[in-house]
């Protein structure tokens, strides 16, 4: 590239030496001018003194012997001085013995002298005579024309000024001659071999050394530039190299160690065959790392090849024995989740990716964050091969990161919706209990011996200020998984307890309250301890708490549900075994476990016809408690007629709509007060 003349450092440092050298001299040259005006004043004054005391004498004698002849010749001889233009003798006080005057010179110049110096200056001395006799005879004065002077004050300060610029253009010339040999000049040569550097091959061209710079600062900097140079070409090289074995790679990423797309598809591909022969789900979740480019652009590409490393840590403590974990390339990596049930599985796993991500990664120099957009797709729904499954993940991936970032998208708009849902209200649920958002309803338990009100069951609802009534299927196993069910379940226990306290203080004695129990609250430590302080500060009479308990979730652990079961029974409270006939339980199993009663799931009983199998089930349901000695109740009781069928077989109670719906505790108070009075609830329609 060609510089302009314009921009060109010698070029520039001429004009700024000069500049410089002609403002030094003129202000050494006015310094100079000064000094001569103050040394020609004095030099005026000097002349006019010698002057005066060349002419006493003969002055004295003129005035002292009144001789005017004598007097005009002294004043002639005082005239004989080209600065002279007055001269007189006599005393002051009387006529002027002799005297004489001229006019002033003219000069183009007068107008700067006259300004230094003045037009003219005068000066005088006495005369008087010599010895103890002196006296004063009178006075000789001059006046002097300062023209003269000015004229060669004005000349010598032209020599001055001129040669002061001349010295100092000099010296200017001779400064701009030595920085351009040492500095302009070398730099100059530099640029020349800069422009021949190859920039595929920086380390080809080495600047030569200048000589007599090796020492100095040019010297140090051509060292330093072609170690740069050097260092450049190696980096250039390693990266070369890196680049060329990544497109050779085979099977395995190099930096991570993690399978690459070619095994990957291999993998899916046997996982898929798997899935399809046991009807199960597959998740493929794309994980695509936001603004890496940025991360790389600011720490390096040293420190970027370290995060992927320890992202890919990372991601194997999430690779179980039903995943696969590969690096697609880049800042992309996939996870495949296998055998699952329900795509929140999947969107659970995500959501821990991403929270897992936030933590920062402690390097060396740097502590990082990292954030991450998955696309998550689903087999069967989202595609049947490897091929499909892939490209809609990574387009699903791609697509998200263009509307918001730090978060996972599904392939399937209907299904993605759904499961945001889903973890909106488990992000609700947590503060549904502080906002008073929960109630419990209360529904009658009716005794077929005695056809009064047994007992009511409280039933937990959530009134969402959003979405409305949320059912208690949809928020129960929400609660569930965040183990906010502890908390409610501990409000839910306090509620009813105190509503049965409520309810005995206004005469109805002997009622029972049974209250539904999570699998997750059986397994808590405190559980028998709080039924005990309930039923001890509201003064709960034993086996007036009934705590119903699923029969899939006392399965799932019999021996520690055994144990859970004894310690509830013993704080006073009796034990429902809850959906009885949905699970798998065994006829040995129900005999070790502590029941006071069995609750007919309502599938069986709201669709109960004589024709159907749901009546032998039923039959049997009851045949089993009967025979184990165990209280047996029917759930979803909705017409006379399957009212009178589970009568006829042996069942001890009944719930249902056929009774009541789930009603407040004022309508549940008013139904007991109304059922009592009217001896049964039958009569109540």
């Amino acid at each position: 590239m060609k510089m302009k003349l314009k921009h060109s450092l010698s070029l520039k440092l001429l004009r700024v030496v000069l500049l410089s050298a002609l403002a030094v001299g003129v202000v050494i040259s006015f310094g100079q001018i000064f000094f001569d005006i103050t040394q020609t004043r004095q030099q005026i004054t000097e002349d006019a003194q010698r002057i005066l005391g060349m002419f006493r004498d003969p002055s004295t004698q003129a005035v002292y012997s009144l001789d005017k002849e004598m007097g005009m010749q002294v004043v002639e001889g005082l005239f004989q001085h080209e600065a002279v233009t007055y001269a007189g003798i006599g005393n002051p006080d009387g006529p002027a013995l002799a005297e004489k005057q001229r006019p002033l010179r003219t000069s183009s110049s007068r107008w700067i002298t006259d300004r230094l110096f003045g037009e003219q200056q005068s000066f005088s001395t006495e005369l008087s005579g010599r010895g103890p006799y002196s006296e004063h005879f009178g006075d000789l004065r001059i006046t002097l024309d300062t023209e003269p002077y000015g004229q060669r004050f004005l000349n010598n300060a032209l020599i001055i000024f001129t040669s002061g610029l001349l010295r100092s253009l000099a010296m200017g010339l001779m400064l701009y001659l030595v920085y351009h040999l040492l500095l302009t000049r070398p730099l100059t040569r530099i640029i020349e071999h800069l422009t021949n550097i190859n920039p595929d091959r920086p380390g080809e061209h080495k600047l030569p050394m200048l000589k007599g710079h090796d020492k100095n600062e040019l010297g140090i900097w051509i060292n330093t530039a072609n170690e740069l140079l050097t260092s450049i070409e190696r980096n250039t090289n390693l990266r070369a190299e890196a680049e060329s074995d990544l497109q050779h790679m085979s099977r395995h990423d190099i930096l991570t160690g993690l399978p690459n797309r070619r095994q990957l598809h291999e993998l899916l591909d046997q996982i898929l065959v798997d899935a399809a022969r046991h009807k199960q789900r597959v998740a493929v979740l794309c994980i695509g790392l936001d603004d890496f480019k940025g991360i790389n652009e600011q720490f390096g590409y040293q420190t970027g090849d370290e995060l992927l490393i320890a992202l890919a840590g990372r991601l194997r403590s999430h690779n179980g024995q039903q995943t696969a974990l590969a690096r697609l390339g880049g800042d992309q990596f996939v996870l495949v989740q296998s055998r699952i049930d329900q795509p929140y599985e999947a969107a659970e796993l995500a959501q821990l990716l991403i929270d897992d991500l936030e933590q920062p990664v402690v390097l060396e120099q740097y502590s990082i964050r990292l954030h991450a957009t998955i696309g998550i797709t689903l087999y069967p729904e989202d595609g049947d091969n490897t091929e499909q499954l892939l490209l809609k993940a990574e387009q699903t991936m791609t697509l998200a990161k263009t509307r918001s970032r730090n978060r996972y998208q599904f392939f399937i708009a209907s299904l993605d919706n759904e499961v945001r849902r889903r973890r909106e209200l488990q992000k609700h649920l947590r503060e549904a209990l502080a906002r008073n958002e929960l109630h419990l309803v209360y529904q009658p338990q009716i005794d077929y011996h005695t056809q009064q009100i047994a007992g009511v069951e409280a039933l937990l609802r959530w009134q969402h200020p959003e979405h409305g009534a949320i059912p208690p299927e949809v928020f129960i196993p929400l609660a569930e998984q965040n183990e906010t069910i502890i908390a409610i379940g501990e409000w839910v226990l306090e509620q009813a307890c105190r509503q049965l306290r409520e309810w005995y203080d206004q005469g109805f004695s002997g009622l029972r309250m049974a209250v539904n129990m999570s699998t997750v609250q059986l397994r808590h430590a405190e559980l028998p301890r709080l039924v005990s302080n309930l039923m001890q500060v509201y003064r709960l009479p034993a086996r007036s708490l009934e705590l119903e308990v699923t029969e899939t979730g006392l399965m799932q652990d019999v021996s520690t549900s055994l144990q859970n079961l004894k310690s509830l029974r013993g704080s006073g409270a009796l034990i429902a075994i809850d959906d009885f006939g949905t699970g798998y339980s065994s006829l040995s199993y129900l005999q070790t476990l502590p029941l006071d009663r069995i609750k007919i799931d309502k599938s069986f009983i709201s669709q109960l016809n004589p024709q159907d199998d749901d009546v032998s089930i039923v039959r049997t349901i009851i045949q089993l408690a009967k025979n184990m000695r165990k209280q047996v109740t029917a759930e979803g009781v909705e017409t006379a007629e399957q009212e009178a069928y589970i009568i006829n077989e042996g069942c001890d109670e009944g719930q249902g709509y056929f009774y009541s719906k789930p009603l407040t505790a004022h309508e549940m108070g008013l139904f007991i007060k109304k059922a009592r009075r009217l001896a049964g609830p039958h009569r109540l329609a």
